[in-house]
């Protein structure tokens, strides 16, 4: 008989839908040892249930406190075999953990490149890609002469960071003056040209050597920052359909991040004019909000299950066909809709999955609900966000 899995789980109840991540672990045998800083009576039954040992700690930012438990758990539990959050905002935390106590996977030496822009592009363009041209700047003078270079509009975002937060569309210099009143001091920032493209994403799965599993691509209404900007709605969508040089591009990214049993979300630009794909940057981590579910919904499978298979056992089991489109359709409370969410639910029964109910930090993007559908072709997708996000 094997000796267990020892895989200690970084905040393992955040976000809640990655909670069945302990499930499928623990139903495998795994030992599941979670740290968080959550009382333990506040973690949903499911998780409890699903966990070998949980440890609290008073604060997950004191690495002093999170190191202890690890130590805890790898005296009473033996070699510890993984540590992961699944989380961006835990990334250093997990490497830092992974080096001190020789853990496989990314470790700190690994962070510049996966954590801040500059870096990335850097391994991008070793890859032969083709980037946003760009570059952190040092002041203010700095900024000023390099966007003469660069001519307007410009993108600023934190160099590192995650998400649309923090970041600016600088049209002329006015804005660049604005933006110099706001900017965050403790910030490094890094400048880029505006890209007049579409985001589009591929994400997935690899094996402990490397090798691709599972892919899926996203694609967006608009952009996030435009989302943000007018308070409206937006959809996202997994597409049955992935172009050739996506996959072909996202394979050279693969390779060039070294990215080892993980999960991954690279985002490209698909430039309007041309169609041609640059990529933007990576992300070593599940996409984020429902997008782990909504792989499920469209391969009728459970990419949690096949997670912990291949941590045990290097295998991924389920032959992906990719027979559905699955959408995300934001509904926000401040826009007054033609037809309700009971309409929604009733005219495409077929296709609907669940309607979700977001959590106020992610309503801004994510609209106070979400509707949950999958269809077999494109029109019909295009139909139902019609229908859902029809104005009066």
């Amino acid at each position: 008989m094997r000796k267990p899995i020892n895989f200690v789980m970084i905040s393992p109840h955040f976000p809640t839908n990655f909670e069945t991540f302990a499930v499928r672990l623990r139903e495998k045998g795994f030992n599941t040892l979670g740290i968080a800083d959550t009382p333990y009576e506040q973690l949903s039954e499911g998780l409890r249930n699903s966990l070998t040992e949980y440890y609290r700690v008073d604060n997950m930012e004191d690495y002093e406190q999170v190191y202890r438990a690890v130590a805890y758990f790898a005296h009473k539990y033996g070699r510890i075999d993984r540590i992961e959050s699944h989380n961006e905002y835990w990334l250093e935390l997990d490497a830092q953990l992974r080096t001190d106590f020789n853990v496989f996977g990314y470790k700190t030496d690994d962070m510049l490149a996966i954590k801040t822009k500059a870096q990335m592009k850097e391994v991008f363009k070793k890859a032969g890609l083709k980037v946003a041209k760009g570059r952190v700047f040092k002041d203010d003078a700095d900024a000023r002469k390099l966007a003469k270079e660069l001519k307007l509009p410009v993108i600023i975002k934190p160099n590192s960071g995650v998400g649309a937060s923090d970041t600016y569309k600088i049209r002329t210099n006015d804005d660049l003056e604005q933006f110099f009143n706001v900017k965050s001091p403790q910030v490094e920032y890094i400048m880029e040209e505006f890209i007049d493209g579409d985001i589009v994403t591929f994400d997935g799965l690899t094996d402990h050597d490397g090798n691709i599993v599972f892919y899926a691509g996203l694609e967006y209404s608009e952009a996030v920052l435009d989302t943000v900007e007018k308070d409206g709605d937006m959809f996202y969508y997994v597409p049955r359909e992935i172009s050739s040089k996506l996959v072909e591009l996202g394979k050279k990214c693969v390779n060039a991040f070294k990215v080892r049993e993980r999960f991954f979300h690279f985002e490209f630009f698909r430039v309007k004019k041309t169609g041609e794909l640059m990529p933007l940057e990576i992300n070593c981590r599940p996409p984020g909000g429902l997008t782990i579910d909504m792989w499920n919904y469209a391969n009728d499978f459970d990419v949690f299950r096949e997670y912990a298979n291949i941590v045990q056992d290097n295998k991924f089991y389920t032959d992906i066909q990719h027979p559905w489109n699955v959408v995300y359709i934001s509904r926000k409370a401040n826009q007054n809709y033609v037809n309700s969410l009971d309409a929604v639910c009733e005219k495409f029964a077929g296709n609907i999955i669940s309607v979700q109910t977001v959590p106020g930090v992610f309503a801004k993007i994510m609209g106070e609900h979400g509707i949950l559908a999958r269809t077999e072709t494109i029109e019909q997708m295009r139909e139902i966000v019609q229908f859902a996000q029809a104005k009066q």
